[in-house]
């Protein structure tokens, strides 16, 4: 088992990776994430034509999106370091695109097994929060990219998380205390402009948007249980506070009153030509 305290690390050395997968597809069937991810990928952007890659492409909800922009001409490749990801993506991205349009392998986003500049876009999404070293990666994607193609990155900050709740100081105490102790650095979103500039990437721009839910979907509902559950496993509250807190949800949403809402950074960079 791993010792890490963040198991989307690690998928593989779970004891339920597929729990874990199917979360990933919650969240991507989720109106609101999808949204975020395809804001993104306008941002970028992707162009009828391009080749890009993905890095750290899980269950291949992204993959999907590009296959559909990047048109008949262009190619779609994903990479995962999770055999179970890599997977359960090749069943669920059947039917998209071409065959061989889209590919996807098992690869450490630290050591691609490409050629340098062969690709016109490298993206990663929510993937720098769970790598050991944020750095590397991103010089690894701007590595693999065309001059005067794009690298860009998305993710959360679980520094800019708001959620109603009647009593602030548990809240405070859950999110915060499960995020120091899952994470190297939990506030990643505000960080990503910097990566690229220190990856050697020009031009850089940000893109801010809002996740948001005023109903408690699914995936909100599981991210909060979720929470929870780690902050009784850390010692952070006792069982009973965990569920005092989850039930001051349910009664906020019986009462029309509950909001969630958490801060998704995009940044993009431009890969300069070299002499």
């Amino acid at each position: 088992m791993s010792r890490h305290p963040d198991p989307y690390r690690e998928i593989d050395v779970q004891a339920d990776p597929a729990k874990l997968l199917e979360s990933l597809e919650v969240r991507a069937r989720t109106p609101a994430h999808a949204r975020l991810r395809r804001r993104f990928l306008r941002f970028l952007p992707v162009r009828h034509g391009d080749h890009v890659l993905e890095v750290g492409c899980g269950t291949g909800p992204i993959l999907r999106d590009l296959v559909t922009l990047v048109g008949p001409r262009g190619r779609v490749v994903g990479v995962d370091n999770s055999r179970n990801a890599v997977r359960a993506a090749r069943v669920l991205c059947q039917g998209h695109g071409r065959p061989q349009q889209l590919t996807v392998r098992l690869a450490d986003g630290g050591r691609l097994p490409f050629a340098a500049g062969r690709f016109d876009a490298t993206i990663a999404i929510t993937v720098v929060l769970h790598v050991a070293d944020p750095l590397g990666l991103v010089r690894e994607m701007a590595r693999v990219t065309r001059p005067a193609g794009r690298v860009g990155l998305q993710d959360q900050d679980f520094g800019a998380v708001v959620v109603s709740h009647p009593d602030r100081v548990l809240t405070e105490r859950i999110l915060r205390g499960v995020v120091d102790r899952m994470y190297e650095e939990p506030f990643s979103g505000r960080r990503l402009p910097f990566l690229l500039r220190e990856a050697g990437l020009a031009d850089v721009r940000v893109r801010t948007d809002v996740y948001e839910d005023s109903r408690l979907v699914p995936w909100t509902k599981n991210f909060l249980e979720r929470r929870a559950e780690l902050a009784v496993r850390f010692g952070i509250v006792s069982p009973a506070d965990a569920q005092h807190w989850l039930d001051g949800f349910t009664h906020l949403v019986a009462n029309g009153a509950f909001v969630f809402t958490m801060n998704y950074y995009g940044a993009v960079g431009v890969k300069l030509a070299r002499a």
